[in-house]
């Protein structure tokens, strides 16, 4: 995997090594990936610091054996914390949000929280895995050339729209 591991925190966002004993999230993610971008979001909202550990998809970084020990789907991002390993993105902010209670992401209200949740899981289901690229490219390959993008606008504006 790249070298480029960086520790982050909100008040410092280049790299540094930390003075402090306690134990840092480290987050498997690339810079690249709309997954991945969530948590950063979440981890930065809640003012947690985390190592960055970077994992080049380009290169395929993700069928290394280091990573496939964290994940065997080969997918980022993955959060470690301590024992606890998490490899999917609406995961890992429902953990975050349960161990983390400080800076809330969710609404206290169970009516404004089931609305959260429920857009969270319309993107993170039925519109984001639609537009990955080895998923558009496997389309291109069963329908033909120029096929993919039609096939993913056609369902991502279904998951925008509703029923």
């Amino acid at each position: 995997m790249e070298s480029k591991n960086q520790m982050h925190s909100p008040e410092d966002s280049s790299s540094s090594s930390s003075s402090s004993s306690a134990r840092k999230l480290e987050l498997y993610s690339y810079w690249q990936s709309s997954c991945s971008w969530r948590v950063r979001f979440a981890l930065n909202l809640k003012g947690l610091p985390y190592e960055y550990r970077a994992v080049n998809l380009a290169k395929e970084e993700q069928f290394s054996p280091e990573f496939e020990k964290l994940n065997p789907l080969h997918y980022v991002p993955v959060l470690v914390d301590g024992d606890v390993i998490i490899s999917d993105s609406y995961a890992i902010l429902l953990y975050l949000e349960e161990k983390y209670p400080q800076k809330a992401l969710l609404p206290a209200d169970p009516k404004l929280r089931a609305i959260n949740l429920q857009a969270a899981s319309i993107v993170s289901s039925s519109i984001q895995p639609l537009h990955m690229l080895s998923l558009l490219n496997h389309i291109e390959e069963k329908l033909g050339p120029g096929e993919g993008l039609p096939w993913a606008q056609f369902h991502i504006e279904k998951g925008f729209l509703g029923p």
